[in-house]
């Protein structure tokens, strides 16, 4: 499969630099995610995100724990970016989203990085939480693409994301992979902070959907372009499982990659909720998959 990245096409004519521009202008009145704070990042005020201009990340290093069509044979070339735009309770990796692990990096530095994983021969680079940096991700990747990166971006993010950010990265995002936390408000307000977390998230993998496709590989098994869903089962059907399913089954694809995941565990301030203080049951998570399969959607182990 001869693959070029989208982001390459949009370097060659012109319109990566157009991007990069619209996106840092919205800075200064930030609305990048759907909080829209309407801070100015780029003089150091902060909103719900705690970020301002620079990046900051918590890692880099090709990661072989990510789903297999992502880590393929020599793994997937994670950045790990500091903060999130939500507050979930449960957050298993609450260092990092919370901003006690990171350092700021310039759109250079993390150029460097995503040219470093390329030369590891891996198979992707892979934007872990970066909702918040934008803006900013797209200035490196203007200076990586012209310096050789020719590797697929995969998208890893919570769900929480605008409409107008998604069509920013449009054409340039070969691999969306979304979180589908939960099908009910109150939930999603009650555990991550946020409002009107279904319908937005619904919103927007039907937009990520609808720029990608269904999961696309090449011959050594590597995505290269489409839709990755990942869904944490949560105790006591908090989740919202059924209502997850039959969205992806009807209104997204059956054929949509889903990875249903078992690994729940009461992580940061969890054990303060009693019905999320115990770990996943085997038959939580046995009924989440024969409820997958009752709407067709493809979950592949």
């Amino acid at each position: 499969m001869n693959f070029k990245p989208g982001y390459l096409k949009l370097m060659d004519n012109g319109e990566l630099k157009v991007r990069v521009k619209k996106g840092m202008k919205r800075l200064a009145n930030c609305d990048i995610c759907p909080h829209n704070c309407g801070v100015n990042r780029l003089e150091g005020e902060i909103g719900f995100c705690r970020t301002q201009r620079d990046m900051v990340v918590a890692s880099f290093s090709p990661h072989f724990g990510e789903e297999r069509p992502l880590v393929a044979q020599n793994g997937s070339g994670t950045i790990f970016f500091s903060y999130c735009n939500l507050r979930c309770v449960f957050c298993q990796n609450y260092d990092i989203s919370c901003g006690l692990h990171g350092e700021e990096v310039t759109g250079d530095g993390v150029a460097r990085m995503m040219l470093y994983l390329q030369e590891q021969g891996c198979h992707n680079i892979n934007l872990v939480t970066p909702t918040q940096f934008v803006p900013q991700i797209l200035e490196s990747l203007e200076i990586a693409a012209k310096e050789g990166l020719s590797l697929p971006l995969v998208y890893n993010c919570g769900g929480y994301e605008s409409l107008r950010t998604l069509k920013l990265l449009e054409g340039i995002i070969d691999i969306y992979m979304p979180d589908i936390k939960y099908a009910d408000e109150e939930t999603a307000k009650k555990y991550s902070g946020i409002t009107n977390y279904p319908q937005i998230v619904k919103s927007a993998v039907k937009e990520m959907y609808r720029q990608v496709g269904d999961l696309a590989s090449n011959e050594t098994g590597a995505a290269q372009k489409g839709l990755l869903i990942r869904h944490l089962v949560l105790p006591e059907g908090l989740s919202g499982t059924e209502e997850v399913m039959r969205f992806i089954s009807e209104e997204i694809s059956p054929d949509t990659f889903v990875n249903i995941m078992a690994q729940y565990h009461p992580a940061y301030k969890a054990s303060q909720y009693p019905e999320l203080s115990s770990r996943l049951s085997i038959e939580d998570y046995r009924d989440a998959l024969e409820i997958a399969a009752e709407y067709g959607v493809r979950c592949p182990r």
